[in-house]
């Protein structure tokens, strides 16, 4: 992932949740996430990003509407650096995420973490 702080190298997890990482890679791969804000930045908590309008109301995924969560007991807030869908509830997901800076427990099986920072986690603490 290409930010103007520098590149974040993620992990993606296509075996666990297909369809948020096939919304994601999508989404990447036709540059609807280029030029978006961090419109949520929270201290000690996490980064977020992929919301056209920047103020956290927009974005759509790929099939223009809402998508079921896929959680995976593998797949834990358990550590810093977990990308995730964020969401306005269950069953929520469209385009926007986040990258944790610490782990966060409480948001296992509320929002499907797809992916981990594995290069780059120096991007993520600019961010914040």
């Amino acid at each position: 992932m290409h930010t103007t702080m520098g590149d974040m190298h993620i992990k993606l997890y296509p075996e666990e949740c297909p369809k948020t990482v096939e919304n994601f890679t999508t989404h990447c791969r036709n540059g609807y996430y280029d030029n978006h804000l961090f419109h949520r930045v929270i201290k000690g908590f996490m980064v977020q990003t992929g919301d056209p309008l920047g103020d956290g109301t927009g974005g759509q995924s790929i099939w223009g509407r809402e998508f079921e969560d896929e959680f995976h007991k593998s797949l834990r807030h358990d550590r810093p650096f977990t990308v995730s869908m964020a969401n306005a509830g269950q069953n929520t997901n469209g385009s926007q995420f986040f990258i944790t800076t610490v782990a966060t427990p409480w948001l296992d099986n509320k929002h499907t973490v797809f992916g981990r920072v594995v290069k780059g986690m120096d991007v993520v603490q600019v961010c914040k």
